[in-house]
């Protein structure tokens, strides 16, 4: 794919979703970073309705210390990995408390550092909460940039070096929510919906879902 081609895929998406954002509920960055924690393997859906529960009176770090490991496991017990969650939850406020002073860390070394934080969720982080331009590449992006061109890799990592390689500066700040939505609801996995695409003509795939 062409950088023309890459420029208008994005012109589109902005112009159908100027203000792109994630769809988990938070209203700090350390609620992000808890929600973006704990959605690994699971839906925004299904976490956003486990953090409306325990947020308002524990949404901080000393409010997930202060209930524990036992405490938060009953609220998001309907999440995959709960437990382990849960654990990695705690254990990263603890650190945010003690070496931190309570406020989440804005370098993805020390982001990548807390327990249960990866690559990709200390992406989300430094890109929602503080507005850098980093790629967080989920089983959606990786789909839509290998099925339509945009940015083919082996890896998610491949396909992030390649993201932040080839999408032009002004679109980088937003790309991945627009790339996550579109893989969330329209290029999907199984029978993706390209009759509704808005940008199934500029698309390297070749076995497009018919009209």
């Amino acid at each position: 794919m062409n950088a023309a081609k890459r420029r208008e895929i994005f012109e589109r998406l902005r112009a159908a979703n100027p203000q792109p954002t994630t769809e988990l509920e938070y209203e700090t960055p350390f609620q992000l970073l808890i929600a973006v924690l704990l959605s690994a393997q699971a839906t925004d859906k299904s976490v956003n309705i486990a953090t409306r529960k325990f947020f308002p009176q524990y949404g901080t770090p000393q409010g997930l210390v202060q209930l524990g490991e036992a405490g938060l496991t009953e609220f998001i017990k309907t999440i995959g990995l709960f437990r382990t969650k849960a654990k990695n939850a705690v254990a990263t406020s603890r650190i945010i408390l003690e070496q931190y002073r309570g406020v989440v860390p804005q370098s993805r070394e020390a982001l990548e550092a807390l327990p249960g934080v990866g690559r990709k969720t200390a992406n989300v982080v430094l890109n929602t909460a503080f507005g850098m331009p980093t790629m967080a590449v989920d089983t959606h992006i990786f789909r839509v940039s290998n099925r339509t061109g945009l940015a083919p890799g082996k890896n998610v990592l491949d396909v992030e070096l390649k993201l932040e390689k080839v999408v032009p500066a002004e679109f980088k700040q937003d790309a991945h929510h627009w790339l996550i939505l579109h893989g969330r609801y329209i290029c999907v996995a199984r029978k993706p919906k390209c009759p509704q695409c808005g940008i199934a003509d500029l698309c390297d795939y070749r076995s497009k879902t018919p009209a």
